[in-house]
C-alpha cells in the first residue's frame, strides 16, 4: 500500500511542479505578447476586420493582466496554496479564451498558447491531492 501511494504521491507532486512552472511560462508569454500588442508598432500584424476585432491598446492590457495573474497564481502553485489549484484551472480558461480571439492576429502564436494552457489545466485538474490526515504512516 505504501508503494501505491508514494507513486501517487510522486506523480502528484510532479503535476503540481509542471503546472506551477508552466502557469508561470505562459503568464511570461502573455506579458511578452502583452509589450508586443502595447508597442503598437510593426511586430503585431493588423488583418482584415474579424468578429474579435479590439484595438492593440486593449489587447495588449488584456493580455498584460492575464499574464500578471497566471505568474502570480503559479507562484502561489509552488508555495502549495490549495486554492491555486482551482484559480490557475479558471485563469487558464480565461488565457484560452483570450488567445483565442487572438488567432487572426498570429494564429501559430496562439495556438500555441492555447495548448500550453491545455497543458496546465490538464495537470491541475487530474492531480489528486490527499489531505495531510489521510495519509498513511511511513
Amino acid at each position: 500500500m505504501s508503494t501505491t501511494y508514494s507513486t501517487r504521491n510522486a506523480w502528484a507532486s510532479g503535476l503540481m511542479l509542471f503546472a506551477a512552472a508552466m502557469l508561470l511560462t505562459v503568464g511570461l508569454f502573455q506579458i511578452l505578447q502583452a509589450i508586443a500588442a502595447l508597442a503598437n508598432d510593426d511586430i503585431v500584424v493588423r488583418g482584415p476586420e474579424y468578429t474579435y476585432h479590439f484595438d492593440l491598446t486593449t489587447w495588449g492590457w488584456v493580455h498584460l493582466l492575464i499574464g500578471v495573474v497566471l505568474m502570480a497564481v503559479g507562484a502561489f502553485l509552488f508555495t502549495g496554496a490549495a486554492w491555486a489549484r482551482w484559480a490557475g484551472i479558471v485563469i487558464a480558461v480565461l488565457a484560452m479564451v483570450a488567445n483565442f480571439m487572438w488567432l487572426p492576429y498570429y494564429p501559430l502564436w496562439a495556438l500555441t498558447l492555447i495548448g500550453l494552457n491545455v497543458a496546465v489545466i490538464w495537470a491541475l485538474a487530474v492531480v489528486e491531492v490527499e489531505p495531510e490526515f489521510t495519509r498513511p504512516a511511513p
